[in-house]
């Protein structure tokens, strides 16, 4: 993947953010900047659980696993970011809407496009 893939990724990732928050309850972020920040920890958080448990384990892996690592990361991030404020129930909502978010607008994970571009 090249600079300006990654740079489009981050900022769909932040939209997709603002919206999320929007729609749900306990989960707010509290503009642009922060959606972007937002994104860039909930990847670099995503890596280091996939770096250290393996695909199946990351937010970016499928099924119930998944799904709550994604709400961790979500929840976790929150510590780091400014203006970010996220519940548990906001984070396992949004891990949701992200999840159904994301059969529409697929993202292609750091995983994926690392082994795409070694292909």
């Amino acid at each position: 993947m090249n600079f300006l893939g990654t740079v489009v990724r981050f900022i769909v990732s932040a939209i997709v953010l603002m919206v999320v928050g929007f729609l749900v309850p306990q989960f707010s972020v509290g503009g642009f900047w922060s959606a972007l920040m937002l994104a860039v920890v909930i990847a670099v958080l995503g890596w280091i659980i996939e770096g250290i448990f393996g695909k199946k384990v990351t937010p970016f892996g499928r099924g119930i696993v998944g799904f709550l690592s994604s709400a961790l990361v979500i929840w976790l991030a929150q510590f780091v970011i400014g203006n970010v404020d996220v519940t548990i129930i906001g984070a396992l909502l949004a891990a949701l809407v992200i999840g159904i978010i994301d059969l529409f607008i697929p993202v292609a994970t750091p995983y994926e496009a690392t082994h795409r571009n070694r292909s």
